[in-house]
């Protein structure tokens, strides 16, 4: 019999990597969304199946984290193998504008979903997506060892849910384990998170639409990967006998400034003629470097990373100058009114 998933944050870009990731596994994926006015399952396009499908495996559950009493009919109706919770507001720009709103659905959100897991009595396994930025201003290298130091209001409420899912392995014996992902990317990044802002700018900027990039701290050091190879980590994570937590990471290092003058080089122009600073990007507290030792998932898992930062700053930037083209060309249609 199939094995079967629930993801939250299904939409999000780890969210449709990972569906896709099961699908090809023969899973049966069950995915929570917010209800909206507008569609928001672009990311899933390559995966969708209608409604009416028969014998389809990719279901779609109108749900938010804020809802525990949905949480506990949807995980009593799929009785899933496997739980993902990936749901959260993520950007950690954002969290300083909206902390009460982040710690809500980013941190206690999570521990309603350990609750419902164990109020529904279903036995599944519980992975939590914890991030590098729980580790703040502690100095790299940063491994499973590393003492947190958060230092916005995002690595705050990360921190809350990592200390939430080990307690509950603790407590009730519970297959639940954090995955402690550095700065992952991809195509599907949104846009306004950095990466993705600085790949769409190179495209428009390369076409003549826009001339200048407006950036904050250009010398935080990041640990950047590729997102599909990271919800593969996700995944063994849940096959591991044990349950652990781990770090998943490339160990490599960039400055912001380092994957802006890759991305304008890529497509042969030079970034200080087109970047320009706005204080506004700057967080009220910065973390200067955050650099990942996946030792142990590389140990025990057998994962490691194939794509590092130069190759990864190519396949976006390429991306954004497709899509850019084929919205140039009328061959993807937009509608705004």
């Amino acid at each position: 019999m199939a094995k079967s998933a629930l993801i939250t944050g299904i939409t999000g870009q780890d969210g449709s990597y990972l569906a896709e990731l099961l699908l090809d596994k023969g899973y049966e994926v069950h995915g929570m969304v917010r209800r909206s006015s507008s569609f928001n399952t672009e990311r899933l396009d390559g995966v969708y199946q209608d409604p009416h499908t028969p014998n389809r495996r990719l279901h779609l559950h109108h749900g938010d984290l804020n809802d525990g009493v949905t949480l506990v009919n949807l995980l009593r109706e799929i009785n899933p193998d496997e739980v993902y919770n990936l749901g959260a507001q993520s950007h950690v720009r954002v969290s300083f504008d909206q902390p009460v709103f982040t710690g809500d659905v980013t941190g206690v959100a999570a521990m309603r979903l350990l609750e419902a897991v164990r109020v529904a009595r279903v036995r599944t396994k519980v992975y939590q997506a914890s991030s590098s930025e729980m580790f703040g201003a502690t100095p790299p290298p940063q491994d499973e060892r590393t003492p947190f130091h958060p230092r916005s209001p995002y690595g705050v409420a990360k921190l809350y849910a990592y200390w939430a899912t080990r307690n509950y392995r603790e407590a009730y014996d519970l297959f639940a384990v954090n995955g402690i992902l550095f700065n992952h990317e991809s195509p599907r990044r949104g846009e306004t998170f950095v990466t993705r802002k600085v790949t769409r700018a190179v495209a428009r900027i390369r076409a003549g639409l826009q001339d200048t990039l407006w950036m904050g701290n250009l010398d935080a050091v990041r640990d950047w990967g590729y997102a599909p190879e990271y919800v593969e980590g996700m995944w063994r994570m849940l096959q591991h006998p044990v349950p652990q937590d781990y770090v998943l990471a490339t160990n490599t290092s960039y400055t912001v400034r380092d994957f802006v003058r890759m991305a304008f080089e890529h497509v042969g122009l030079d970034w200080q003629e087109h970047v320009e600073y706005d204080p506004r990007y700057e967080r009220p507290s910065e973390v200067d470097a955050l650099v990942g030792d996946y030792s142990r998932a590389r140990e025990d898992l057998g994962w490691e990373p194939k794509v590092l930062t130069p190759e990864l700053v190519q396949i976006m930037v390429d991306a954004d100058v497709r899509l850019l083209e084929d919205e140039l060309a009328g061959r993807l249609v937009r509608i705004d009114r």
